[in-house]
């Protein structure tokens, strides 16, 4: 098994699939889980895998992947990933407020 299969086979092991029912007294409550499913056709296990792989780059589980912790971050870490984040929106924002003056140049006809 290769490592994206094994890091996918664990969340999935972790998460829980499909819909569950809970009962509490005379409510009645379901709670959606997120999950993939995947069906593999003739055995053809390697073009099920790619299917997965765009499946969970369109939801966002991918992301969510990367995005977990898996170990301890430093405060002086934790203060410069900020930074770096405020100065990408930052950024950003400057980008957006000058493309917007220049569409706006533009369809006015200056």
């Amino acid at each position: 098994m290769n490592s994206a299969a094994r890091t996918v086979w664990n969340v999935f092991k972790r998460s829980s699939q499909g819909v569950d029912s809970v009962s509490h007294g005379h409510h009645h409550r379901q709670e959606q889980w997120r999950g993939i499913r995947v069906k593999v056709f003739n055995g053809n296990l390697e073009s099920a895998l790619t299917f997965m792989q765009r499946k969970m780059q369109s939801s966002g589980i991918e992301r969510m992947i990367k995005h977990e912790q898996t170990h301890h971050i430093k405060n002086s870490e934790k203060r410069i990933l900020a930074r770096k984040n405020l100065e990408r929106r930052i950024k950003s924002q400057d980008l957006a407020r000058k493309l917007k003056v220049i569409l706006s140049k533009k369809v006015r006809g200056l």
